[in-house]
């Protein structure tokens, strides 16, 4: 879903809408906490990236969506966009808890002016935050029939401003052009959605990478989004700290794990009981009376004599021994090798903890989240979730995270063109960037 029309309010300052139309050229740009993913994409009955990147970024650069460091982010930008074919005019996603969805029924209008009126007026009760520190934007979907005649369905979103141009100061720093700003989950419906004729109910998207963004659509309008949790880059940070080892050897950590593997019993402890203690010292004592008794005598043998005055002379004096010491060369002991510094391993139990316990977090969010949208007004029953990100690639996570929620888990393979991600990048963490590049779903 787009959101191809600005509020003209004096509210709206930036000069950007959220999810402008812009051409075939734009580069989606994701920026999550950990990494950031640019996308070049084409639709052509079907969504696929026909160029892609990432790259990695400090602990706290972005921390639950929100930029921190500009500085830090511009720089890691520059060198995204150094040489990888990428053009530098982009479309940015946003996905934090500063970001607001309504939907709004209105009475029907057809003048844009109006309409913008109308939703400006609205947005005084529904945005829960000071209106002149937010950027709004709106999307009408049509009339529908409702008990109280015909209505017009409206989409209002809001973004705090500080936030965005937080965002959009890194992106000029790095020299690229913001053509818009989209929400995230807007994004990964494009991306994700599949037309079947059977379907029926609502479908749960769930992005789980840098952070856990969650969307809830019917077809391709989303109803409902939310930022759910900390994602795997929080599920890192807890396993550096649990290890004592970096950061980025902790993410690498994550994505190696294996959720559908067994875990390996602990081998059980030989424990020896009392009375087969007792029975053993027994017999030992048993055996050496015995043998005493066999000896006739004492069973601990005499020291042999030793002749002192024989092993003195063999000993070097101690002329020939610092004559020794003075030979051995310098650089030698200076260059000796020393044993080196191992560092601490984040054990197999430890990866599996700390993925578990991510799966138990985000499931009791994401069964929230359901919750709730159930109880509004317009809420519905989802059908299940479709799961992207980089969990996609580790083992057993999809099953994990069915069972934790009883809900069925699907994944959606996102088309990637031959030699479009370089470097080995995964095609399940470019969801949201190629959807940002898309104009729009395909039909």
């Amino acid at each position: 879903m787009r959101l191809p029309s600005s509020l003209p309010s004096p509210n709206l300052k930036l000069g950007l809408s959220l999810g402008r139309r812009s051409g075939a050229d734009v580069v989606g740009l994701d920026i999550q906490p950990g990494f950031v993913a640019a996308v070049r994409a084409r639709v052509n009955g079907s969504i696929f990236a026909e160029r892609a990147a990432t790259i990695s970024l400090p602990a706290d650069t972005v921390r639950d969506g929100e930029v921190l460091d500009d500085a830090t982010l511009a720089e890691a930008l520059k060198e995204l966009f150094a040489s990888n074919g990428l053009g530098k005019r982009v479309r940015v996603g946003v996905a934090n808890q500063r970001t607001v969805l309504r939907t709004l029924e209105l009475p029907p209008v057809t003048d844009q002016k109006e309409l913008a009126a109308a939703v400006a007026f609205q947005a005084q009760d529904q945005v829960p935050m000071p209106l002149g520190n937010a950027v709004l934007d709106f999307h009408a979907l049509g009339i529908i029939d409702t008990p109280a005649g015909p209505r017009q369905k409206v989409v209002l979103v809001a973004a705090q401003r500080d936030m965005v141009e937080r965002l959009l100061s890194a992106v000029r720093q790095a020299g690229l052009t913001a053509e818009g700003v989209d929400l995230s989950a807007f994004a990964l419906i494009r991306s994700l959605y599949r037309h079947e004729p059977e379907q029926t109910g609502r479908v749960l998207y769930l992005n789980v990478d840098g952070l856990s963004n969650l969307a809830i659509a019917e077809g391709t309008v989303c109803r409902f989004t939310r930022v759910v949790g900390s994602g795997l880059e929080g599920m890192a940070v807890e396993l550096a700290e649990r290890r004592g080892i970096a950061l980025a050897d902790a993410r690498a950590r994550l994505l190696e794990g294996d959720l559908s593997a067994p875990p390996e019993p602990a081998p059980a402890p030989v424990v020896e009981s009392h009375e087969s203690l007792e029975s053993f010292a027994a017999d030992a004592g048993a055996g050496a009376d015995e043998d005493n008794e066999l000896e006739g005598e004492s069973f601990i043998p005499e020291p042999e004599p030793v002749d002192l005055a024989a092993e003195a002379q063999a000993l070097p004096s101690v002329e020939e021994h610092e004559s020794r010491e003075l030979e051995m060369s310098y650089e030698e002991l200076a260059h000796s090798p020393a044993a080196p510094e191992v560092a601490p391993e984040a054990s197999d139990a430890d990866v599996l903890t700390v993925l578990e316990n991510g799966v138990r977090d985000i499931s009791g969010e994401v069964r929230n989240s359901l919750d709730f949208h159930r109880s509004q007004e317009g809420g519905g029953e989802v059908s299940h979730v479709v799961l992207s990100g980089a969990a996609q690639d580790i083992p057993g996570f999809a099953d994990a995270l069915q069972l934790s929620l009883g809900v069925e888990v699907r994944t959606v393979e996102l088309g990637v063109a031959a030699g479009a991600a370089e470097g080995g990048v995964s095609p399940h963490r470019l969801a949201v960037a190629t959807g940002l590049a898309a104009v729009e779903a395909p039909q």
